[in-house]
């Protein structure tokens, strides 16, 4: 099997570990905000959604890096109270790493594969093919935007993303 770089964490290869006794803390997650936008009124005519379209691992920092341009643009275009938008899923997966010693003399000092545990280095979103991420409300002025905002914010994950409308396909059309 060929293996991409940066597909380390990408691939769910095992079943989730849960034994929170041999983990030394769960490292903090980088995801700041679910609810973006206007979260006293979400209701606006159109509803588009971001789905993943294979299983993968989200990195908590991916998706606060998609979070963060997805409101950058609504921003900028619909205004603080012109649209609504919520974060669908929340990293609980925690990623371990074995760090290996390198350079002169890193083979006397390192003790390999013998007690390979690993450090927890982050948390991750296991998220299933078709699985909702991200769901964006806007009024139907604003469509667009909002399009391009989740495309923006697809661009930043580690798998193929779709955009699917769920409400208001009449009013855009």
């Amino acid at each position: 099997m060929v293996r991409k770089p940066g597909s380390m964490y990408r691939n769910v290869g095992q079943r989730s570990f849960t034994r929170k006794k041999y983990m030394g803390g769960v490292p903090g997650s980088q995801v700041i905000h679910y609810d973006m936008g206007n979260k006293s009124n979400p209701n606006f005519p159109v509803k588009l959604t971001l789905l993943a379209e294979e299983k993968c691992q989200i990195r908590h920092t991916s998706l606060e890096a998609a979070r963060i341009t997805a409101n950058r643009h609504l921003t900028n275009v619909a205004g603080r109270q012109g649209y609504y938008m919520k974060l669908r899923v929340y990293p609980h997966e925690v990623l371990r790493e074995n760090k290996q010693a390198t350079g002169a003399g890193a083979d006397r000092v390192s003790s390999g594969m013998r007690g390979a545990y690993g450090k927890n280095v982050g948390t991750a979103a296991r998220v299933s093919a078709m699985q909702k991420i991200f769901t964006v409300f806007v009024e139907k002025e604003n469509f667009e935007a909002a399009k391009k905002a989740l495309w923006h914010a697809g661009q930043k994950l580690p798998t193929p993303c779709r955009i699917i409308i769920e409400k208001g396909a009449e009013l855009v059309n």
